[in-house]
């Protein structure tokens, strides 16, 4: 019986979970993979049909080495911490990961006198390999970058990662360990009993006797129905282009502005899909849900890349978004476990949480072992899954003649933009975390998500998701 359900709960649910989480975003599902390693019960709750439907699905998908975080700081632990685990492991279940490397580019005097400060920061996180560099130097490695470069700082080892990949990767394996996941069931009260947490959601009621809170721009909320006041999110709306893969050459690493208190600016960088991105912006809102865009937002960073990159706004765009990062009032990472009423918060994870989302579940798996909870390794676990390739500078599907030749759905293209297949489609359709909508399918296998953006093939996508969901796949 599957153990993924937009219904309610299954049938051979316990009544008391040992742990249940609350969110599925790219943390709550690197915990869920974490704690599935044990022979404990572990359900997580997501408010979404998908998991990383949010904060994750929407961020500039880059794997940090923790260069410019704040020395001594959870955020520059954990950040360094995680860039191991997850490049680790993103060879192991397939994914993509390109080491690009990053460009500092000062174009003032006071930014190119900052660089040597940003250099010791740097090594004060433990990275000693930013290299100082000149203008001549500048353009050699960045040749299309707009007059008045005054010189750089170079991150050898930051990379582009699929984020979405990530997050499904995650809720996969521990899927095939045993979790129970509770898709479009939003959290709405919670109580705690002596020796278990009731948890009311949309769909039902749940009990568990340890609760995680990674609940992203929710993670306040659910704090406070446990009786705490310790943060506020404050939803920091970021606006980005995506510029054509013909504008892919233009750019070789990612290129990014002297980081400021409100985050790192606008950058320029390579996609892992073979797009180049600008953005993002950095607006403080009040609605938790607004991920539109804006005149004022794209403008500006039109603007923007004027500066850093003119040959840029030449080529054709091919979409916009918004994502929302979980900002906070505090400037570091608000972890912490309450050992009484078995509880663990992760809260202000912002934008790094991607590249920190395994040691993050390394520290829930710390705390409640230090609360006293024995935790047993469970036998015999699974293989690690192998995800779908989607990355651009990798072999995919369509490419690869032998499975073609084994498979022939693997040759018949339904996405000409981004090359994607029907047995594509056909595999993430009878995955076992699989869509449920159009896009949960494109952050599957890419398609609708290339220059004409589905006006051509949104038709028989649809045909073949909505077959699938006739035929009773999809859903548990």
């Amino acid at each position: 019986m599957t153990r993924v359900t937009w219904t309610g709960v299954q049938s051979d649910a316990p009544e008391v979970f040992d742990v249940l989480i609350i969110g599925g975003g790219i943390v709550g599902c690197a915990v869920a993979r974490a704690l599935t390693a044990f022979d404990i019960s572990v359900a997580l709750v997501e408010a979404r049909t998908d998991v990383g439907d949010v904060t994750s699905k929407a961020n500039t998908a880059i794997l940090h080495t923790g260069f410019d975080a704040t020395p001594g700081s959870r955020e520059s632990r954990l950040v360094r911490r995680g860039y191991e685990l997850l490049a680790d492991y993103a060879e192991v279940v397939g994914i993509p990961v390109e080491r690009t490397g990053a460009l500092l580019v000062a174009w003032t005097d006071e930014e190119l006198k900052s660089l040597p400060k940003l250099a010791k920061k740097a090594a004060d996180n433990g990275y000693d390999s930013a290299l100082l560099i000149g203008a001549d130097e500048v353009y050699r490695r960045e040749p299309a970058l707009g007059p008045g470069a005054l010189g750089g700082l170079v991150i050898p080892d930051e990379s582009i990662i699929c984020s979405w990949t990530c997050a499904l990767a995650y809720v996969t394996e521990a899927v095939s360990r045993g979790l129970y996941l509770f898709l479009d069931q939003k959290v709405t009260g919670l109580d705690v009993d002596t020796h278990l947490t009731r948890v009311v959601t949309t769909r039902g009621e749940l009990a568990a006797r340890w609760i995680v809170n990674v609940a992203g721009l929710g993670a306040d909320v659910i704090d406070r129905l446990l009786g705490h006041d310790r943060f506020t999110v404050v939803p920091r709306k970021g606006e980005l282009i995506v510029f054509d893969k013909l504008a892919r050459p233009l750019v070789q690493s990612i290129v990014l502005p002297v980081p400021s208190s409100r985050g790192k600016g606008v950058l320029v960088s390579p996609t892992i899909y073979g797009n180049v991105m600008l953005g993002p912006t950095a607006e403080n809102i009040g609605d938790r849900g607004d991920t539109s865009t804006s005149v004022e937002g794209l403008s500006f960073l039109m603007a923007k890349g004027e500066q850093i990159m003119p040959q840029l706004l030449e080529e054709e765009i091919t979409t916009t978004y918004a994502g929302l990062r979980a900002s906070t009032e505090h400037d570091d990472y608000v972890i912490d476990c309450d050992p009484v009423s078995r509880y663990v918060l992760l809260g202000g994870i912002r934008s790094t949480g991607l590249t920190a989302s395994m040691s993050l579940a390394e520290q829930v798996v710390m705390l409640i072992r230090d609360a006293g909870e024995l935790l047993t390794d469970q036998v015999d676990l699974p293989a690690p899954p192998r995800m779908p390739q989607i990355g651009q500078a990798f072999t995919r599907p369509f490419q690869d003649t032998d499975r073609i030749a084994a498979d022939p759905e693997y040759g018949r293209i339904v996405c000409f933009c981004e090359r994607v297949s029907r047995g594509e489609i056909r595999d993430a359709l009878a995955s076992p975390v699989p869509p449920t909508d159009v896009d949960g399918l494109r952050r599957r296998t890419r398609a609708l998500m290339g220059r004409c953006q589905g006006f051509y093939c949104q038709a028989e996508v649809q045909t073949l998701l909505g077959a699938d969901s006739r035929s009773g796949g999809g859903r548990g």
